[in-house]
């Protein structure tokens, strides 16, 4: 196929596709989705091998946000059953963490929920910083606290986070939609802000939500141009008492087709397949660790994950390794640039010459395409809804249960 040859060439040179090249991926038909995996797959491996990157979240303050976001089961308005708690103290946040490091995370996703951080909320999480890099050398570190103010971005580096994470979700167009209490421009703001601070910046999508094919388009077209490090890759999980708890739109070859698209767009950047991958991808799992280099091990914020020790059997059983503490994720290039995606010339995540990102419940902040190749996107098949999938978190942080890693 002429245009998944060209993408891969594009991908293997850092280049950027075009709008209309992009939206082709997502409108190629199920029977072609296997060449689709294949070729985004080249990408894939040419910057990031065969390994695999574990992180690990932890729910630091569940439930009871002012936003109204409405894919979130922890927004405004919610009635989902979910754990409710306030902040947990650094040496519960450090022992819920060592948890995913010892089933081979290599990175903590720190994770609020509510507008923002107050100047109080910092230190706490200062501290919660402090303890887990303690006890565990080496440990990455990415913060997910929302909308941050001046200074706030400086104050995390300065307290050892390496990362911030803060999605786009939607795009500009579309966002309004979604949430109203604030704007995409609040979103993009704070990721700004992170970058300029020195922290790895991390912000990604939700796939799911009744959007269009040129929707996804704008927003990872809209990522690149932002440049992070790494782009969490959600797909909706529809929990009761949440307004988009009706919205069963992807099915496990849609799924591929979106992380396909991703990868062609943003080469050498970290994809990260993110929340709802085991309720939306199911067996299809696998395949989709040849299109993004980075997974959440375990549950979620508010909802349950695969299993741990099914995760690493999954990697192992793919083909692929599991990446070690002392591996460096990003290629040697973005590396060596000591900058973000879109760090060359021309701007652009991973253009040559250019966590933690889990949706549910998340408190950082936090319609089909078929056809042949290049036609038009056609209205979505809808996936049959899997409500046996979806199971609210009861476990970890935030109980006297131990958590899944």
């Amino acid at each position: 196929m002429d245009l998944l040859n060209t993408l891969v060439d594009k991908g293997l040179r850092r280049e950027l596709p075009t709008r209309e090249e992009a939206l082709a991926v997502l409108a190629t038909s199920d029977d072609d989705v296997l060449d689709v995996v294949a070729a985004a797959g080249k990408v894939r491996r040419q910057w990031f091998g065969r390994r695999v990157k574990l992180n690990y979240l932890v729910n630091l303050k569940s439930g009871l946000c002012p936003e109204d976001c409405s894919y979130c089961s922890q927004r405004l308005g919610s009635t989902a059953g979910i754990l409710k708690y306030t902040w947990l103290k650094p040496d519960e946040a450090s022992k819920a963490a060592a948890a995913g490091l010892a089933g081979g995370a290599k990175r903590v996703c720190l994770v609020a929920s509510g507008r923002g951080p107050t100047d109080r909320d910092v230190d706490r999480v200062a501290g919660t910083i402090k303890a887990i890099k303690d006890q565990n050398e080496g440990v990455e570190v990415c913060a997910c606290l929302g909308l941050l103010s001046d200074g706030q971005a400086e104050r995390l580096r300065e307290a050892g986070a390496d990362a911030y994470n803060h999605n786009l979700n939607t795009s500009e167009s579309t966002y309004g939609e979604i949430t109203t209490t604030h704007t995409y421009a609040d979103r993009v703001d704070t990721v700004q802000k992170a970058h300029a601070a020195g922290l790895s910046a991390c912000s990604g999508l939700i796939a799911g939500m009744g959007e269009s094919d040129e929707d996804l388009v704008d927003v990872v077209f809209s990522l690149r141009e932002l440049d992070p490090d790494s782009v969490p890759v959600n797909f909706l999980i529809p929990v009761d008492g949440t307004p988009l708890a009706k919205e069963w739109n992807l099915t496990p070859q849609r799924c591929l087709r979106i992380l396909a698209m991703v990868r062609f767009v943003c080469p050498d950047v970290e994809v990260r397949i993110a929340g709802g991958r085991e309720v939306h991808l199911r067996t299809m799992q696998p395949l989709a660790l040849h299109l993004a280099n980075s997974i959440f091990l375990g549950d979620y914020l508010t909802t349950e994950g695969q299993a741990g020790k099914a995760d690493l059997e999954m990697i192992a059983d793919a083909g692929f390794e599991v990446e070690g503490a002392g591996q460096v994720t990003l290629p040697e290039h973005r590396v060596a640039a000591d900058a973000g995606c879109g760090s060359h010339e021309g701007g652009g995540c991973g253009s040559h010459g250019g966590g933690c990102g889990s949706h549910e419940g998340g408190g950082c902040g936090s319609h089909e395409g078929g056809g042949v190749c290049g036609t038009a996107a056609a209205a979505p098949a809808a996936s049959e809804p899997r409500t046996d999938l979806v199971a609210v978190r009861r476990r970890g942080a935030g109980t006297d249960l131990a958590p899944n890693a």
